[in-house]
């Protein structure tokens, strides 16, 4: 019986970058935000973080990646740029093939119920202590 519980982590930035930022599931959270609340600072507030801690994340993710996510409309809120969404829809497609992948190797090894993790691959009994950026 499969008794470990594991994480399936994917960061994504630009082969030629040599900084230690990327977009990861701290950034997707931060856009998904965006994208319900049409605000990056609604979002951060939504998410219990600093509106100036979540611009710095976006801005690094942004300079990682080498594209703009957030197109920003001053007073108006943010909203995602085309890039943006498709970054946000091609991590969460891989970050969600990652689990699988991670679910069939622990249970083709240990056997038993899968990891319990929620979509953004958060243990149910635990907090996102988001990413390094």
């Amino acid at each position: 019986m499969n008794e470990f519980y594991y994480i399936a982590r994917l960061r994504i930035k630009r082969k030629d970058d040599k900084g230690n930022e990327y977009f990861g599931r701290g950034v997707a959270d931060l856009l998904h935000g965006v994208d319900e609340f049409c605000s990056l600072n609604l979002a951060a507030r939504h998410m219990g973080m600093a509106y100036s801690k979540a611009w710095r994340i976006v801005r690094q993710a942004e300079e990682a990646l080498g594209i703009q996510l957030l197109h920003r409309m001053r007073k108006s809120g943010s909203i995602l740029t085309a890039e943006g969404r498709k970054m946000l829809e091609a991590y969460e497609e891989a970050e969600h093939a990652a689990w699988e992948a991670a679910d069939a190797v622990m249970e083709r090894y240990y056997g038993g119920k899968k990891n319990e993790q929620d979509q953004g691959g958060i243990a149910p009994e635990q907090g996102n202590t988001g990413d390094r950026l």
